[in-house]
């Protein structure tokens, strides 16, 4: 039994396998399934986090484990974090977003995720995680984002580059979205 069991009914369990594609300051990521452990994720040829953009999407998948079992999510962030683990308030933080029943918000940045769907991403699982002109941050930081099928405009995430790799310094990807079809009395 897999960790995002309880979340989502359909989960498939092909070769863990990912692939990433750049072109014109964006990267695209293919997860043929999400990690389900600290371990898992550091299998991922993303976890070299030699790219600004590896660890942004690894965040993402981060954040959806945290939505299914947040002490599995905070071993993940810890190792994107790098040097500096969450803090006592970041994971307060973690705990506030999730605590109104919200484990959408990390999924709907995945293609095919929309309020319609309830957020329930298309498999594989794809991400795309974009640059702009303004990215660089001085030196040692880069500013990326990434697409939430519920908001209107791009969430970002700052990384911080220590030797050759990039680590989470902090990301911006749990303000509110569009009510899930399935929970919204209006739609």
């Amino acid at each position: 039994m897999g960790i995002f069991d309880d979340l989502k009914a359909k989960t498939t369990h092909p070769s863990p396998a990912a692939t990433a594609s750049p072109q014109n300051g964006q990267e695209t990521f293919t997860f043929a399934r999400l990690p389900e452990s600290v371990d898992e994720l550091k299998a991922l040829p993303e976890a070299v986090l030699t790219s600004p953009f590896q660890t942004a999407a690894l965040t993402v998948c981060a954040l959806c484990a945290y939505a299914a079992a947040p002490e599995i999510g905070i071993e993940m962030l810890n190792f994107l974090k790098g040097p500096q683990p969450l803090s006592t308030y970041d994971k307060q933080f973690l705990r506030d977003r999730f605590m109104d029943g919200k484990h959408y918000i990390p999924f709907s940045f995945f293609e095919g995720a929309t309020p319609a769907n309830d957020y329930t991403p298309d498999e594989p699982f794809r991400i795309t995680v974009k640059a702009n002109p303004y990215s660089a941050c001085g030196s040692d930081r880069v500013t990326l984002y990434v697409h939430s099928g519920g908001a209107d405009s791009d969430r970002p995430l700052t990384l911080r580059r220590k030797g050759n790799q990039y680590f989470l310094w902090e990301q911006h990807l749990l303000s509110g979205i569009r009510t899930p079809a399935s929970q919204d009395p209006w739609a």
